[in-house]
């Protein structure tokens, strides 16, 4: 029978390597403390008597549990070492899904950093809303002629209406146009309600939020042609006064040419209330109509309900508004389904075929991989949206049709290439871990492709499978396999997953 003071120090050697197991990695805890525990077995048959008790037999035993700490620190340095070196993140998903995050962020900033871009991205579309038109008097058949008096405008807007919801008056006039850096011009001066942007629903681009008109100065927005010729497109130009006519104004942003189709040439549009509106001079009226009015646009003709006017209902003629340059998010979306379209013929897209796996999977892992496909993509959209819009708004230029082309072929031509890019390499990631396969290897000859398989293998770092691509696809191996690994080959493999 032993003697209670060996066991006692049997106690305290098994504490010793529990605390010290307590210092290894998780996962491999477990498996050192069998190792130790069968090598202090071995050490207490080699070093303890049978019978008896050995005080020098038992420090050798002590001092052998000691050594365990150092053994389970070094390997929690080889641990936090694989941790945190970068290295290890080469072929990872984490890798992937991170340079495309900074890509799409890195377009995003340069987007902000552009006037242009910024103009043609956080504003509206640069188009006229639908249900607009334009009234004239009937027996006028020169579209661009002034056919309506300030008076009757009034009238119109006075009294409630039954297919129009909202009207807009504007006149042209030549005003001489002066500035301190610039000297004096001629300009057309588009002397409109104040309501006439709201109503198209155009917005004014390169104005800035802090330039306020609360000091009573009228506020004037200029044609692109006018800013580019006048101003060299400078992209700060909000907040400039100017002297139009008798008056300073001050400049609030500008408006792309031709994009509400409205007559008459305008270099500059001078906003003003609807009581400043000078009797006398004919011009043109803007409506929106409502839902009834949409409805009686039939054949272009509606009438208007006042009956004090001179006008009658069929001696006013209405006809729509030119739509304007596509917005920039709608030529973007038919580029990618463009490029969705196109990629079948670029590439395959099938992924390959999948064998039994040995690995247990969740329906989380089953999951897992078509989930970071879609995450390639939807980092893939950004950066092609953004992209596109910095070289087709580079410096500050408003839409038209050259920046609606440039910004189609970017999108489309990323888009396609980037999605070709994501299959391929969907294609060489591990089922298991995601990561790239890697070290491929010639297998089989070429002279026997029909008699055995000839292609590359690669493998996956974690010890999970192996990818076999034919080198030339036959009737009964037409596209490449995975082979997975049972778990025995993993300890093979410096990356553990």
């Amino acid at each position: 029978m032993r003697p209670p003071i060996e066991l006692i120090f049997r106690v305290f050697h098994w504490s010793l390597l529990g605390c010290a197991s307590l210092l290894v990695p998780g996962r491999q805890r477990a498996e050192w403390r069998r190792e130790w525990q069968g090598e202090l077995w071995q050490v207490c048959i080699a070093r303890t008597p049978m019978a008896g008790f050995s005080w020098s037999g038992e420090r050798e035993v002590v001092e052998f549990c000691l050594g365990a700490f150092p053994d389970a620190l070094c390997l929690r340095r080889q641990n936090a070492q694989t941790i945190m070196q970068f290295s290890s993140l080469r072929g990872s998903a984490l890798q992937c899904i991170l340079v495309m995050a900074v890509m799409a962020v890195a377009s995003f900033a340069i987007a902000l950093l552009l006037p242009g871009v910024r103009a043609e991205h956080s504003l509206l579309p640069g188009q006229v809303r639908r249900g607009l038109i334009m009234i004239k008097d009937a027996d006028c058949n020169d579209d661009s002629s002034p056919t309506i008096s300030p008076r009757q405008y009034r009238t119109w807007k006075s009294r409630k209406q039954q297919y129009f919801d909202g009207l807009s008056f504007y006149r042209v006039t030549k005003e001489p146009v002066a500035a301190e850096s610039h000297g004096s011009t001629q300009w057309e001066v588009g002397r409109a309600s104040s309501n006439l942007f709201s109503l198209l629903g155009l917005t004014v681009q390169f104005a800035k939020a802090d330039v306020k008109a609360d000091d009573n100065t009228p506020r004037v927005i200029l044609s692109e042609e006018a800013w580019k010729r006048r101003y060299n497109a400078d992209p700060y130009i909000a907040g400039t006064i100017v002297r139009v006519g008798l008056h300073n104004v001050r400049i609030i942003g500008v408006v792309p040419d031709g994009s509400a189709g409205l007559p008459g040439k305008v270099d500059a549009w001078l906003l003003e209330p609807d009581s400043m509106i000078v009797s006398g001079y004919k011009g043109y009226v803007v409506a929106r109509l409502t839902a009834s009015g949409k409805s009686a646009m039939w054949a272009s003709r509606i009438g208007i309900t006042d009956r004090q006017s001179n006008h009658s209902e069929d001696d006013l003629l209405g006809f729509s508004l030119d739509e304007g340059i596509p917005d920039s998010k709608t030529v973007f979306l038919f580029a990618v389904f463009l490029a969705f379209l196109a990629l079948p013929a670029m590439t395959s897209v099938s992924l390959g075929e999948y064998s039994v796996s040995s690995h247990r999977s969740s329906w989380f892992r089953s999951l897992y991989r078509p989930g970071f496909l879609g995450v390639k993509i939807a980092l893939l959209l950004p950066v092609a949206y953004y992209v596109s819009l910095d070289m087709a708004y580079g410096y500050a230029r408003i839409a038209s049709t050259q920046s609606v082309y440039i910004q189609v072929a970017v999108s489309f031509t990323i888009c396609l290439l980037g999605m070709r890019w994501a299959l391929q390499d969907q294609r060489q990631r591990c089922p298991v871990c995601l990561r790239r396969v890697a070290h491929p290897a010639q297998v089989g000859l070429a002279s026997r492709t029909f008699l055995a398989w000839n292609g590359t293998e690669m493998m996956c770092m974690g010890g999970h499978t192996l990818l076999h691509i034919p080198s030339l696809p036959t009737s009964w191996f037409s596209t490449q396999r995975w082979l997975y690994l049972d778990t025995s080959w993993e300890f093979l493999f410096a990356i553990k997953m």
